[in-house]
Formats: C-alpha cells, structure tokens, sequence
C-alpha cells in the first residue's frame, strides 16, 4: 500500500461540522481512474479531490474532482477546499494572493485573501450556458418539488455541472421545501444535470440569499453547501439584469441539513465572471493507504 497525505475540510464554514465535508488526497499522481472514482464512492462525500502536478506552466496544481457517481469538470466547494488544502500541503507558496487552478473545466483564477484560520479563498467559476427549459420539464419539476413555478422562474445553467435553478421569490418557500427526491433524481437523469437548486430572498439579516441543492442522482439527497450551483443563480442574475441582490451577497446553505455554510458571490458586471468563496476548517489530516490500483 502506498502512504499518501490526506486532508479532510469543512468548506464554507469556519469551524468544523458547519460546510461541507471535502476529502482531498494530496499525492494522488499515480492514481488511475478507477482508483480515483472507488475511493469517492468510498468516502460517500458530495465530492472527492486529488491533488496533481500540473500540466500547463500557468498552473499552480491541477484537481481531479469525483462524486461518489461521476466525474466533474468544475465543482465549487472541492475548488475552494482543493485551494486550501494545496497552501497547507506545501504545494504552492503560502505567500501567495493569486493563483491558478487546472482542472477538466480549464485554468481558474483562485485569490487567496488572509492566512491560516482566518484565510478565505475565491473561485472564479467557468463561464455559464443559460438555457430556457420547455414547459413539460417546468410542470415536472415543480411537481416534484412542489413548488409554483413560472417560466421565468427556471433555467438550466451549465458551468461545467448542469444545474436546474429555481428563483422561488422567498427564503420561506426554499427553507420549506421537501421535495420528492426520487422524482427530482429521475428528471435530473433525464436532462444531463447535477442537481436541482433553489433560492430566495432572505431576510433574516445573517445574510441576502438562502439556497438549497438536491442531487439525488448523484447519491446525495441534499448538499449541504454548493458552489457550483451558487456560481450558477449569479450568472443567472446576471444574465436578467436583476437588482435585488448587486454583484456580491452572501448566500446561507445547509440549515435544513444541519449545517450553516456561507458563501461568498461576486459578479464583474464589465466581463461578466463570477466569482465563489468562503472560510474553509481542517478537520483531519492525516495518511491514507491507498494503492494505484483496486
């Protein structure tokens, strides 16, 4: 068995058990495939990273990120988390603001703002395809959800995961939902997405939006906090020219789960990127015994 460094974070929170679980496997170079997708399975987690060198000379490090079901070309809190486990490995020089991360969706601009607890890092997401959806799907979905939905509350957004996002209007209405999951799971099956996502104005003064992301195709009912789909709803925002929340809330996800992630959303209204980011807690560091082939 080969002795690999492993770190698992909290990302969104700054405290361990608030965000989201990531496992990250430092030395993760001769890895195949297969290895890679079996231990995301094992771990069970939303996401699973492993760190490589990279292959392009602009790069800082490289990141593969799995599901316990797929792989994904761009994932927001396993960026976050990867970024920071990157900095704490030694992978890349602690002193810097700026770096650039490689992965399947391309070259991401990642800032580093603070050190050590009080670091919080940012993602630049890839650019999104919004995409109108047909009646038929929008009835289904709000079915399943159960929620009114008009047609300019839905779009399907591609930011390298394919999300269904819901405006629901209120905080109230995202907080109260229970959606049928497995209904949820059949129409994401049938439409190449991750998930389906879901917000409204919060006003609760903790902060502007809540949100709430169902991926129960993927093996996770609920994702306690999601930057991907976070990236996502802004991107969306941008795109209808909305006024109500600006380039740069703070979103809240996860109390329905138990958890109480925030995350950072930022908009360059001239290009039009949109950036993800928050705290991140170390939870476990450690050795993981792992083999280049199961």
């Amino acid at each position: 068995m080969t002795a690999r460094r492993f770190m698992q974070l909290d990302v969104f929170a700054d405290r361990p058990m608030l965000g989201n679980p990531l496992a990250v496997v430092i030395d993760a170079q001769d890895l195949d495939d297969a290895s890679m997708q079996a231990f995301a399975r094992w771990t069970n987690l939303s996401e699973t990273t492993f760190l490589l060198p990279p292959t392009r000379s602009e790069a800082d490090y490289r990141v593969r990120i799995f599901t316990p079901r797929q792989e994904l070309p761009f994932a927001g809190h396993p960026s976050v988390g990867s970024a920071y486990a990157a900095i704490e490995a030694g992978l890349v020089d602690t002193g810097k603001s700026s770096l650039v991360q490689e992965c399947a969706a391309g070259l991401l601009p990642v800032r580093v703002e603070g050190h050590g607890r009080a670091r919080r890092i940012h993602v630049q997401a890839p650019p999104a395809r919004i995409l109108e959806i047909g009646d038929d799907l929008r009835e289904r979905l709000a079915a399943a959800l159960p929620a009114r939905l008009e047609r300019d509350e839905v779009r399907l957004v591609d930011n390298g995961p394919h999300w269904l996002v819901c405006d629901l209007r209120e905080a109230g209405a995202v907080r109260a939902l229970q959606p049928d999951l497995a209904a949820v799971a059949a129409l994401c099956g049938h439409n190449a997405a991750v998930g389906v996502s879901v917000f409204g104005h919060e006003t609760d003064g903790t902060a502007a939006m809540a949100v709430r992301a169902f991926c129960p195709a993927d093996g996770i009912p609920e994702d306690p906090v999601t930057g991907s789909a976070n990236a996502a709803i802004m991107a969306w925002l941008g795109l209808r020219g909305d006024n109500l929340y600006g380039t740069r809330y703070r979103a809240s996800q996860g109390r329905e789960v138990g958890r109480d992630g925030m995350v950072d959303v930022a908009r360059d209204d001239t290009t039009g990127t949109v950036t993800i980011g928050g705290a991140c807690a170390l939870t476990v560091r450690g050795e993981l015994n792992l083999a280049p082939t199961l």
